[in-house]
C-alpha cells in the first residue's frame, strides 16, 4: 500500500483517499486487459461501461457508507445519495473507459470531495502503473514509481510556449471547435487521448493546459484540488466554478489561463 504521499495535507479526510484508492483498485484491476463484456449506455452513439466500472464504484461507496454514513455520494455508475450533505464524495471509478477497454493505461480512478459545494480534496489513481496524484487545493502530491514528491505547475506566460491537452476535439460543438482550433494553431504542442492524465500532467509541470467540454461533475471535481494545490487554475470557459462540470479549462499558469479564457469567450 502506498503512503498518502510526501506532502502532509491539512484536510482531515486526506488519509481516507488512499483507503478508497485501495478499494477501487482491488475491484478494477482483475478486469484490466483480461477480456470482459462491454455495455453501451447510449441508444445512439457509444458510451461504454464495464463490470470494472460498476464494481469499482460499488467498493468505494461501501467504504464511504461504512466510514462516513452522514456523507453524500455522487458517482457515475450508481445513483446519488444524500447530496444535501456538507461533504459529498464525487466518484468516477474509471475515467477513460475507452482507454480501459482498449488496454491503454491512461485511465484513472477519480476520487473527489466537495465540501459545501466546493471541490476540496481529490486523487487520481492509476493502479496498473502504480501512480497516485493527490491535492487539497493548498498543496498537491505524487506517489508512484518515481517516488514521492510535491507537485508544482510550471510557468508558461503565452500560447506560443504552451503544451495543451484535450481528450478529443470530437468533444466540441462547431463553435467550440473553432475556438479550440484557433488556440491549437497558436500553441507549441497539443496532445489528444489523455482523459484525466492530462490534468495531472499539468499539475506535475509536464504540460500547460487542458481544454474540454461536456464534462460531468465526476469528471472534474477530483482534479480541481490537485491542479489548484500545485499552483494552477481550473474554471469553466466563463471563469466560473468547475464544480458541476461543463466547459472546462485548466491551466498551470494563471497568466496563460487569462489568455485562454479570452480566446474561449465567444464559444462559452
Amino acid at each position: 500500500m502506498m503512503s498518502a504521499g510526501p506532502v502532509s495535507s491539512s484536510n482531515m479526510f486526506a488519509p481516507f483517499l488512499d483507503r478508497l484508492a485501495e478499494a477501487a483498485s482491488g475491484a478494477i484491476m482483475p478486469h484490466f486487459r483480461q477480456g470482459f463484456a462491454i455495455d453501451n449506455k447510449r441508444e445512439a452513439g457509444f458510451d461504454p461501461v464495464t463490470i470494472a466500472d460498476r464494481n469499482g464504484e460499488t467498493a468505494m461507496r461501501a467504504l464511504i457508507n461504512e466510514t462516513y454514513p452522514d456523507h453524500g455520494i455522487l458517482g457515475e455508475e450508481h445513483g446519488p445519495e444524500n447530496l444535501d450533505a456538507e461533504h459529498v464524495w464525487v466518484l468516477d471509478p474509471i475515467d477513460g473507459t475507452r482507454a480501459f477497454i482498449t488496454g491503454l493505461p491512461t485511465w484513472g480512478t477519480l476520487i473527489g470531495l466537495r465540501t459545501s459545494g466546493i471541490p476540496s480534496l481529490g486523487m487520481m489513481v492509476q493502479p496498473y502503473i502504480g501512480e497516485r496524484f493527490g491535492g487539497d487545493g493548498k498543496t498537491a502530491w505524487y506517489d508512484g514509481p518515481l517516488g514521492g514528491r510535491q507537485l508544482k505547475t510550471r510557468p508558461c506566460a503565452g500560447l506560443e510556449d504552451a503544451t495543451i491537452f484535450t481528450t478529443t476535439p470530437a468533444l466540441f460543438t462547431d463553435g467550440e471547435r473553432q475556438a479550440f482550433d484557433k488556440i491549437e494553431a497558436a500553441v507549441q504542442l497539443s496532445r489528444y487521448g489523455t482523459d484525466c492524465y492530462a490534468y495531472c500532467m499539468v499539475a506535475a509541470g509536464h504540460g500547460d493546459a487542458v481544454i474540454e467540454s461536456g464534462l460531468q461533475a465526476y469528471d472534474i471535481v477530483a482534479l480541481v484540488p490537485i491542479i489548484e494545490g500545485a499552483g494552477g487554475v481550473v474554471t469553466t470557459w466563463t471563469g466560473g466554478s468547475p464544480a458541476d462540470g461543463g466547459q472546462i479549462v485548466a491551466s498551470g499558469d494563471p497568466r496563460l489561463h487569462e489568455i485562454l479564457l479570452r480566446n474561449l469567450a465567444k464559444a462559452a
